[in-house]
């Protein structure tokens, strides 16, 4: 009689699975050699389906997301020439009690010599407003590819580029949150990717306990200058209402800022989410605190982390000196 052997993913699975008393979260190189795997596509459904949901149950480490973002990693395939960047901005979490203000923020970046490469996926929950639709409405189209992606980079300093034209694999993951009900830990991975390898990285998340996975997790992951903020409604955008903390790595080390509420009082949910008030805002027809405010405090962060600004004074008034001689004709059709 012919003996039945395991899956080889079956491994992984078995660690995780295994109880209270017996289950244990993987190591750097165990959750390596399981994301290459599903990447590699040798792995059934069910397995993916029950790896998936005793990680989400379990939550991340950030070994195990170092681990993760490195097999991603190795999956692209990138352009041949080398291509500077000096600011990765993952974007996938949309937007729904206010407009994306932060897209201004990469653009005013971008505008003054910040060569910003963003990447994201949209559209997988309701009610939510999503970056590259809002890009198509300011007349920015998504790059379809690394290489076109460094064109527009080296002609415009910004670029996005959606997930499912680099990494198909894990927008088909992503694609299974209205399948499964549950956000996978694919949805933290993303958001580590960096994949032109810029010097910088900045993140945002929505539940605070993740600032310091993300902190630990990118030094793990060999990202040595990179920061990360409970973003509003979970994108990279500074709320200016609260108080922000900034948990960073600068030069390979840890470190914890406050920033301040620019505000006393918080301010309404917009009553509507309209993405041409953004080119509205920005060509200076409507003057919204709110949106104002946003878009320098994050501009600010960004600044002090990439070094422009040496302190938080500092990066807010040359935020602001940016967005004050902002070329505010750049929409005009």
């Amino acid at each position: 009689m012919m003996e039945i052997t395991d899956h080889p993913f079956a491994e992984f699975i078995k660690i995780l699975g295994k109880g209270k008393k017996g289950s244990r979260s993987l190591t750097q190189d165990e959750a390596y050699r399981a994301m290459k795997m599903i990447l590699a596509g040798n792995v059934e459904q069910v397995q993916l389906g029950a790896f998936l949901m005793l990680m989400r149950i379990k939550e991340e480490t950030p070994e195990e997301l170092a681990g993760f973002a490195q097999a991603a990693r190795e999956s692209f395939t990138m352009p041949e020439s080398a291509l500077k960047v000096d600011l990765d901005w993952s974007s996938y979490a949309g937007k729904r009690r206010h407009l994306p203000w932060f897209i201004l923020t990469t653009l005013l970046l971008a505008e003054n010599g910040v060569k910003i490469f963003m990447h994201g996926a949209g559209g997988h929950t309701e009610g939510r407003v999503y970056t590259e639709e809002v890009l198509q409405v300011l007349g920015i189209q998504p790059a379809t590819s690394f290489a076109e992606a460094a064109q527009q980079i080296e002609q415009n300093n910004f670029s996005y580029l959606p997930l499912n034209y680099f990494c198909p694999q894990l927008y088909e993951i992503i694609e299974l949150r209205s399948l499964m009900g549950l956000r996978s830990p694919v949805h933290t991975l993303v958001k580590m990717l960096n994949p032109l390898n810029a010097s910088h990285t900045i993140q945002g998340i929505f539940h605070p306990s993740y600032r310091a996975l993300h902190q630990q997790a990118a030094l793990l992951a060999g990202q040595h200058n990179m920061a990360v903020l409970k973003g509003e409604g979970g994108e990279t955008e500074r709320n200016p209402d609260v108080e922000c903390l900034v948990q960073s790595v600068i030069n390979g080390e840890l470190l914890d800022e406050q920033w301040p509420a620019l505000f006393s009082r918080r301010h309404l949910k917009a009553e509507s989410l309209e993405p041409q008030l953004l080119i509205s805002q920005w060509q200076g027809e409507t003057e919204d605190e709110f949106a104002t405010a946003t878009i320098i405090g994050t501009a600010a962060v960004v600044l002090k982390l990439l070094g422009k600004a040496q302190t938080q004074q500092q990066a807010q008034q040359l935020a602001t000196d940016y967005w004050l001689n902002r070329h505010k004709h750049r929409f005009t059709s």
